[in-house]
């Protein structure tokens, strides 16, 4: 049985007492203050000096929040569902021990809440620091998948592939292994139930980018590769594409699709998004192209 402990404040112990509020047991030991029993059958003993002993199996991982520079850890995130252009990328990666100074010295956190200048200036560095497995998903390869899967589906195989990946590289993957949580963990791993190989020691939580380095890592990572694929497809297109599903995005595809071809959107787009309807519709009335035309795949 692996174990634990250290000293936490009032104020950390009190988070801790609200988090597994649900996990409170009973304990007749007059020095304790409260006793936790986990799903997974770790104990958390908090006693009234402020002494907290973590015990199970998992007892690292529990205590992963309270000691962060004293363990290794595993995150995985995906950056460009949200984008009706452009890519979907997925990201692993392993943080050790001694990654963690040089990291925050960065200021590495979610990619969301960073600036995308600064992440296309430290992202090769921290892909160059980090074990990590990057999966590019571009459009066409997407759109011929979501014939078959919904997107949930499609980014449960894709963070399973990313921890693959990083078994194959040959690399440990730390028992504190973490995914940002996109649906409830019994469905992820059904969507998995036809792949050959699944990895299963996983921890999922909502956020886990603002709660974890490894995952903020990986957020950036993932970023980073969208930014530098979408530079790429500006380029090859000669064209601008915007982020996101709203605002300039759909005036984007009509002029997309004037240029190239409704055909073409494929290539450049997520077509599932509401926003292809709207976009052909309006070529559509420009020209009386008829929506007969219009294939999802040669």
């Amino acid at each position: 049985m692996n174990s634990l402990s250290f000293k936490l404040t009032d104020k950390e112990i009190d988070d801790l007492l609200l988090r597994y509020q649900s996990c409170l047991k009973d304990n007749p030991n007059e020095y304790v203050k409260a006793f936790i029993k986990t799903p997974d059958d770790t104990t958390i003993t908090i006693y009234k000096n402020g002494k907290v002993l973590l015990q199970g199996k998992n007892a690292h991982v529990y205590g992963a929040e309270f000691l962060k520079k004293d363990i290794a850890e595993a995150g995985s995130d995906e950056v460009g569902t949200g984008d009706y252009f452009g890519p979907i990328c997925v990201c692993a990666c392993i943080v050790e021990k001694n990654d963690r100074e040089y990291l925050e010295m960065l200021g590495i956190n979610d990619s969301k809440k960073m600036n995308d200048d600064y992440i296309l200036k430290i992202g090769q560095e921290v892909m160059s620091s980090l074990k990590h497995s990057l999966l590019i998903v571009d459009d066409l390869t997407y759109n011929r998948a979501h014939e078959r899967y919904n997107l949930n589906e499609i980014k449960a195989k894709l963070h399973n592939q990313a921890y693959i990946n990083l078994k194959r590289k040959g690399y440990k993957i730390p028992s504190a292994a973490y995914v940002d949580q996109f649906e409830d963990k019994s469905v992820y791993f059904r969507h998995l139930i036809n792949e050959k190989e699944v990895y299963h020691d996983l921890y999922f939580e909502i956020k886990a980018e603002s709660k974890h380095l490894s995952v903020a890592c990986a957020s950036v990572i993932a970023r980073y590769a969208f930014l530098k694929t979408m530079r790429v497809l500006n380029e090859k297109y000669r064209f601008d594409f915007p982020f996101g599903s709203r605002g300039a995005v759909d005036q984007a595809g009509i002029r997309f699709c004037e240029e190239y071809g409704i055909d073409r959107l494929k290539e450049v787009a997520k077509l599932h998004f509401k926003n292809t309807e709207r976009i052909i519709e309006a070529v559509k009335k420009d020209r009386e192209i008829d929506l007969d035309q219009f294939r999802l795949l040669d």
